[in-house]
C-alpha cells in the first residue's frame, strides 16, 4: 500500500499518489460499503450534450446572470452590449496584442463557475454537460489552460479548483438531470522529462532521457521512480503521478510526431512536446495491457467512483490504437456497470477515415469526427456542401454496409464548432458565425444539427453567436466570462444572455426534440423539393452558394416529422417537399409545431394540405435563414 503523502508547495496533498492508496482501493473494492450512484441514461440518442473548456467558461462572477431558479446573481463582470463593448478589448489598436496574447494563457474559468450555470444550460435544454480536462497540469506553464498536458491524473488543477469541485459539480449537475462526462487522456502525458541533447523527432528508435523535470520544470531528477523517503522539493510538482507512471517504461521515448499519418509513428510519437505513453500492441484480438495502461483504468475508474461521472470522451483515440482502447473501454464499461451505470457512455476523438471501424472494433460508444460530418454540417446550412454530402453519411446501406438506416443514431457525436477543428487544417480556424452570413445562419444549423441523426453537441458560445476567427485554436476558444481574452475582441465583459434570441429558439426546438421520439430515434430521409410541383429533385450546389430550402424527414413507429431549413439568409423560400406516400393519404393536413424567424414572414402556414403530387408532397415556406417543423 502507499500511503506516504507528498507535500507540494508547502502543503499537504489532498488526494491519493498512488492507484494503491487506501482511498483508491476503498472506493474500486467490490466489499466497499453500498453507495448510491446516479443512473445512466436509457439512451444517449435522446441527449443533447454543451462542450465547455472550464477555464473558458464561468468564474461565477457574471453579474445579473440567472442562477438555478432564475434569479438574477449579483457579480463583478457585466454583461456584454454588443454596441457598446464590441471590440472594447482592442481599443486603441496598440492593444490587439494584449488581447491576441491573453487567449494563450489561463483566464480563471472554474468547477465552480460552471456550477454557478448549471440552471443556463438546463434552460438553454442541456441534458448533459462534457467537461474539457481538468487534472494537473505540469506547472509552471500559464499556456496549459485547454488542460490536455496532464502530470498528475489523480489530482484536479488547481487553476480549475478542487477534487471537491468536481464532486460538488456533478451532484448539483444531477440534481439538475443533467448528464456530466469528463473529458480524458490516456494516449500522453505533458512534457514531464527531457531528452538528452533536446527535443527529438520520430526515427523509428528508442531515445536516451536526461531525467524526469523538478519542480522547476528542469530535468534533474533521476529517470526512475522517486525515492519517498528521500524526496525532492515539491514532489507532486516533479515527475508524473501516479507513482506507477514513474516507470521508465511507462514512454516509448521515441520523440515526436512528423508525419501524422505515419504507421506507427501516430500510434509510438510524442505529441511535439507531450510526451506518448506506451499502451500495448495495436491489434485487439491477443492484446495485453502494459502496466501504464492498467494503472491509468484504473485512474479512471476512481474518478467514476469518486465523482459519480456518467461518460469520458477520450482524447486521440486515432493513436492510442484499437488494442489499448478497445482494453479501456471493456474495462470501464465494466466497472462502470457493476456500480450500477449500465450506460456509461464513451466517445472517442477518432480523427482520419477509420471512425466507423473504430468503433465497431473496440467497443466505444460512439466517435466524433466521423466521415467529414462536421465539415459538411458546417458548410451545408451555408450552402457551400451538396445536402446530400451530409445525409449520405448517415446512409448505411451504402456506405456502411449495416441494414438500418438509425445505426449511426447513437454511434456519432455530431457539433458545429468545436475547440479543434481539425478539419479546417493549419491555422485557417473559425467558428460559424464568423463568415459566410453566418450570424444570420446559425439557427439554421444548430437546428440541423439537432434535428438530424446523432448525438447532438453545442460547443459553448455558439448560441451566443461567438464569431471567433483569427487562424489558431485560441481565437475558437474565447472566454464566456470575459476575462482578459472574451468574445467579439472584448475583455471584462459576460455573455450569458439568456433574452438572445438564438439562445430562446434552441430552448424550444431542444424542448420539441424531447417532447417527440421521431426527433431523436427516428430514420432520418433526405426529400426531394419542387418549385413547380412537377420537376423534383434533391437541391444541389451548382456553381455558387446554394440558397434552397433543404428538407428531412424523421420517422419512428410510423410517425413523421417533416424538418425544413432555408440556406437563403435574406429571402422567404417557398417549394414542395415530398413527403411518405404510404404514411399520409391525399388532402390530409400536416401541422405547424415549429418556425423561426416569425416576426414579418406571415407566409409560414399553420397547416399543410397533402398532395397527390410525386406520390405525395406538401407545399411549404421557410423564413430566411430559418427552421420549420411539420407534424
Amino acid at each position: 500500500m502507499f500511503e506516504k503523502q507528498i507535500p507540494t508547495s508547502g502543503e499537504a496533498a489532498s488526494g491519493p499518489r498512488s492507484v494503491n492508496d487506501p482511498e483508491v482501493k476503498r472506493l474500486l473494492s467490490k466489499n466497499s460499503a453500498p453507495q448510491s450512484y446516479h443512473p445512466s441514461p436509457s439512451a444517449w440518442e435522446d441527449q443533447l450534450l454543451y462542450f465547455l473548456l472550464p477555464d473558458r467558461f464561468s468564474n461565477g462572477e457574471e453579474d445579473g446572470a440567472l442562477d438555478g431558479v432564475g434569479k438574477p446573481f449579483p457579480g463583478q463582470i457585466r454583461l456584454f452590449n454588443p454596441k457598446t463593448d464590441n471590440g472594447n478589448a482592442i481599443t486603441p489598436p496598440e492593444n490587439s496584442k494584449i488581447w491576441e496574447e491573453n487567449g494563450i494563457r489561463f483566464q480563471g474559468g472554474t468547477l465552480k463557475g460552471i456550477k454557478s450555470k448549471l440552471g443556463y444550460l438546463k434552460r438553454l435544454g442541456i441534458t448533459a454537460l462534457w467537461v474539457g480536462p481538468i487534472f494537473k497540469q505540469v506547472p509552471n506553464d500559464e499556456h496549459l489552460y485547454h488542460g490536455y498536458a496532464v502530470q498528475d491524473f489523480l489530482e484536479i488543477d488547481h487553476h480549475f479548483g478542487t477534487r471537491e469541485d468536481l464532486r460538488d459539480l456533478v451532484a448539483a449537475a444531477h440534481k439538475q438531470e443533467i448528464n456530466v462526462i469528463l473529458d480524458i487522456i490516456l494516449n500522453h502525458s505533458g512534457d514531464v522529462f527531457a531528452y538528452k541533447g533536446g527535443e527529438k523527432q520520430w526515427s523509428g528508435r528508442s531515445y536516451d532521457v536526461e531525467g524526469f523535470r523538478d519542480s522547476s520544470g528542469k530535468p534533474t531528477l533521476q529517470f526512475r521512480p522517486l525515492d519517498l523517503d528521500s524526496s525532492p522539493k515539491n514532489a507532486q510538482d516533479c515527475a508524473i503521478w501516479p507513482i506507477e507512471l514513474q516507470a521508465p517504461n511507462t514512454f516509448t521515448c521515441e520523440g515526436a510526431i512528423s508525419n501524422w499519418d505515419n504507421y506507427p509513428e501516430f500510434l509510438r510519437g510524442d505529441f511535439l512536446s507531450l510526451k506518448d505513453i506506451g499502451l500495448g500492441s495495436d491489434a485487439p484480438d491477443n492484446f495485453t495491457p502494459t502496466k501504464a495502461l492498467r494503472t491509468l483504468c484504473e485512474v479512471y475508474k476512481y474518478w467514476i467512483a469518486y465523482a459519480d461521472l456518467d461518460g469520458y470522451r477520450i482524447d486521440t483515440v486515432k493513436h492510442m490504437g484499437d488494442g489499448p482502447t478497445r482494453y479501456l473501454a471493456t474495462t470501464l464499461h465494466e466497472f462502470a456497470s457493476s456500480i450500477g451505470k449500465d450506460n456509461f457512455f464513451i466517445v472517442g476523438e477518432v480523427t482520419g477515415g477509420r471512425a466507423f471501424e473504430t468503433v465497431e472494433a473496440t467497443g466505444l460508444n460512439a466517435a466524433l469526427g466521423i466521415g467529414n460530418v462536421q465539415e459538411n454540417l458546417w458548410k451545408l446550412p451555408k450552402g457551400d456542401a451538396n445536402p446530400a454530402d451530409y445525409f449520405d453519411l448517415f446512409r448505411n446501406a451504402t456506405y456502411l454496409k449495416k441494414g438500418s438506416h438509425a445505426w449511426t443514431r447513437n454511434k456519432v457525436v455530431t457539433m458545429i464548432d468545436d475547440h479543434d477543428q481539425v478539419w479546417r487544417g493549419g491555422m485557417n480556424k473559425a467558428r460559424f458565425c464568423s463568415e459566410s452570413q453566418g450570424d444570420k445562419l446559425v439557427l439554421a444549423a444548430l437546428a440541423l444539427n439537432m434535428m438530424t441523426l446523432g448525438i447532438p453537441c453545442i460547443y459553448y458560445g455558439t448560441e451566443q453567436q461567438f464569431d471567433g476567427t483569427g487562424g489558431s485554436d485560441r481565437y475558437i476558444r474565447e472566454a464566456m466570462f470575459g476575462g482578459s481574452f472574451g468574445a467579439f475582441r472584448s475583455k471584462d465583459r459576460h455573455f450569458f444572455n439568456e433574452d438572445n434570441a438564438v439562445f430562446q429558439e434552441i430552448s424550444k426546438i431542444c424542448a420539441l426534440r424531447q417532447r417527440y421520439a421521431p426527433l431523436r430515434r427516428g430514420r432520418q430521409y433526405l426529400r426531394e423539393i419542387s418549385g413547380d410541383g412537377k420537376n423534383f429533385g434533391v437541391p444541389m450546389k451548382l456553381g455558387g452558394r446554394m440558397q434552397s430550402i433543404v428538407a428531412w424527414s424523421r420517422i419512428f413507429a410510423d410517425e413523421e416529422i417533416l424538418c425544413a431549413i432555408n440556406t437563403d439568409a435574406n429571402y422567404i423560400t417557398t417549394v414542395h417537399v415530398t413527403i411518405d406516400a404510404e404514411l399520409h393519404a391525399d388532402r390530409e393536413v400536416l401541422k405547424l409545431i415549429y418556425a423561426s424567424p416569425t416576426n414579418g414572414h406571415g407566409r409560414v402556414s399553420e397547416e399543410l394540405a397533402v398532395q397527390n403530387v410525386n406520390r405525395r408532397a406538401v407545399k411549404l415556406s421557410v423564413p430566411p435563414g430559418g427552421f420549420v417543423m411539420y407534424k
